[in-house]
């Protein structure tokens, strides 16, 4: 069955993506059902910076949704979960059961995240990318996410999945302007 990847920086259109996608079968008589991580703590629904959002569950974890009727799934935010639970994205598959996933593709440290990694490895029917507005030289180039605490990027020493608590600075910049901690 098909899988779709929706994938880029934060603030690159990803959810407003998703909507579009499965925004109309709220009108159909397809099964749909929309996921997104508890550790989301930006929106109570599946909302994208424009307005548009569907509803959705909270879920803690994928094996919540191992056994749903539905015969569409979305999930934002998939790079939340961990990489041990993209097995189930692949029975969801082998059942017929359509995914549609979005989330970042590379973290802060601009390393592939292991979720997204798996779920490339169960060879999507399509992976879409988007780029977001580089924050630092407004140009529309930006294919990562910087985080910054009291103005300075964060360079290190953090896990992967950092919920925006207010705590951290998120913007997309380009590969000009990312700022990477250096290779020892």
């Amino acid at each position: 069955m098909m899988l779709t990847l929706i994938l880029g920086p934060m603030k690159s259109g990803k959810t407003l993506e998703m909507v579009r996608r499965l925004g109309h079968l709220r009108f159909s008589d397809v099964k749909l059902a929309v996921y997104q991580p508890v550790k989301n703590v930006r929106d109570m629904g599946l909302l994208s910076r424009s307005g548009a959002g569907l509803l959705s569950c909270k879920i803690e974890s994928l094996d919540e949704i191992s056994d749903t009727k539905a015969e569409v799934v979305g999930i934002d935010e998939i790079h939340m979960f961990p990489p041990e639970e993209m097995g189930i994205i692949g029975d969801l598959l082998r059942r017929g059961v359509a995914v549609v996933a979005s989330g970042l593709d590379l973290d802060y440290k601009g390393d592939l995240f292991p979720t997204i990694q798996k779920l490339l490895e169960l060879g999507p029917t399509e992976v879409v990318y988007r780029q977001a507005v580089c924050e630092s030289c407004r140009q529309p180039t930006a294919s990562f996410t910087q985080i910054e605490q009291n103005g300075e990027p964060v360079l290190g020493d953090l896990p992967s999945v950092i919920p925006e608590d207010g705590t951290y600075r998120y913007s997309p910049r380009c590969r000009n302007c990312y700022k990477k901690r250096p290779k020892v």
